[in-house]
This record gives C-alpha cells, sequence and structure tokens, in this order.
C-alpha cells in the first residue's frame, strides 16, 4: 500500500490485530507493513515508533466500551455495564495490561472514558475527589479480575509464537498446579467442587459478585449521609 494512500487508522487496526494475535512480541514494523501490503518505512511517516504505535492502538480499544448515561438508567445500572464491559474489552486484548504497566497509555478514548466514570458516581452523590475514589476502587477491581484471564491468553500467545503445543503445556501446567494445591483441604475441597463446572462460568460468577460487594459498599456510604435538602441534589437511584 502506498504512503499517501495508507492512513493511521488503517495502521492502528492492523496494530491491534497483530497484538491480539501474537502480544506485543507478534508486532514489528516489518510484520505490519506486510499485513498492509507495504514496507515497514512507509508505517513511519504515520507513526514514529512501536512503541508510539502501541500507545495509539491501546488508546483505540477504550472507545470499544458503551457508556450508558446514568440520568437514564440509574448511576449503578451505570456503573455495573461500565465495569461488564471493560472486562470484556480486555479479556479480548490481553496485551492492554502490559502495556499500560510498561508505558504511559493515555489519549482521547481513555480520557473520555474516564470522564463519564466520573459522571457516573458523582450522579450517584459522591462529591470531587470520593467520585474519583469510587471510579479508582471499581476499575481496580475490574483489572485485577481480568489479569488472572488475560496472562493466560498471553501465555497462549507466546507459546503459540514459539511453536510450542499451548494445550499439551496447558493440560500440564494444570496438573502441577492442581497436584500441590491438592495438599491443602481447603484448596482440594474447592477443586473437587468445580471438577464438573464450566470454568467460563465460574469466572463470570465471581466478577459479578465482587462487582457488586464493591457497588454495595458504595452505596452503604452513600445512604449513610444526612440526605441534602438542597434543590437539585444528586439522584441516589
Amino acid at each position: 500500500m502506498p504512503r499517501d494512500t495508507l492512513t493511521r487508522e488503517q495502521i492502528v487496526r492492523a496494530a491491534v490485530e497483530l497484538l491480539d494475535a501474537d502480544g506485543a512480541e507478534g508486532l514489528s514494523m516489518r510484520r505490519l507493513g506486510d499485513r498492509l501490503g507495504s514496507v515497514a518505512t512507509a508505517v513511519y511517516w504515520h507513526v514514529k515508533s512501536k512503541d508510539d504505535l502501541v500507545v495509539l492502538a491501546a488508546d483505540t480499544l477504550w472507545g470499544e466500551i458503551q457508556l450508558p448515561d446514568p440520568a437514564e438508567v440509574g448511576w449503578r445500572t451505570a456503573a455495573t455495564r461500565i465495569a461488564h464491559d471493560t472486562y470484556a474489552m480486555i479479556t479480548r486484548h490481553p496485551w492492554l495490561l502490559p502495556a499500560m504497566s510498561s508505558s504511559l497509555v493515555y489519549g482521547p478514548r481513555k480520557a473520555r472514558y474516564d470522564d463519564h466514570c466520573l459522571a457516573v458516581y458523582e450522579a450517584a452523590g459522591f462529591p470531587g475527589a470520593e467520585a474519583d475514589n469510587a471510579h479508582k476502587t471499581v476499575f481496580a477491581f475490574v483489572l485485577a479480575t481480568a489479569l488472572g484471564q488475560a496472562a493466560e491468553l498471553l501465555w497462549r500467545a507466546r507459546v503459540r509464537h514459539g511453536g510450542g503445543n499451548e494445550e499439551e503445556q496447558l493440560r500440564d501446567t494444570i496438573a502441577r498446579a492442581s497436584a500441590i494445591a491438592m495438599r491443602f483441604p481447603r484448596l482440594r475441597a474447592r477443586i473437587q467442587a468445580l471438577e464438573h463446572a464450566d470454568p467460563a462460568a465460574a469466572g463470570d460468577q465471581s466478577f459479578e459478585f465482587g462487582l457488586q460487594v464493591i457497588l454495595d459498599g458504595l452505596q452503604g456510604r452513600l445512604a449513610a449521609r444526612p440526605v441534602s435538602a438542597s434543590p437539585g441534589a444528586p439522584s441516589r437511584a
């Protein structure tokens, strides 16, 4: 693809596809050029470096999240939907978490996401810094819960990239971990109880449980406050 017809949007979209498939290890300007039908040097006309490209690609992902209006659905429903959408986005793009830990990943789409989340918690009744803290608390839970699944997906990408058999290695790893855990009574009981369970369903239930506990706590803090009599006070619904 000639330089004059290649756009930054095309480059970023192709970079996301490579990152999703193989992680950061699989992204290079040469592979990106091959995917776009162009030479690597043409990519540099639009993006300064691989690091800059990862930042652009990461910011694009935050545009995938739906941002419901708390005035229409209530703050708690909005917070729940955003948390679920954020978790799903991260597990679709597991390379995002390591990118966030190694680079300052921030752009207009992430800023829009953060601004809307603050609006949700302000609508709940949290003022100023308390809205920041409410958002950070829920966001930290989502990131931490997504970390395990993202780590497995990245590990699979590394094994594939190295030409290994990911399913065989995964079975061996699970067998070793299970053998260690079975020495301890509570872990053994959990393993036996989940022996025939659907891992995906169990993960979804665990995420929902933790999220609702956090939102219960936030709602409890609001309920413990004196009710404001001022006109136009934020709704706690």
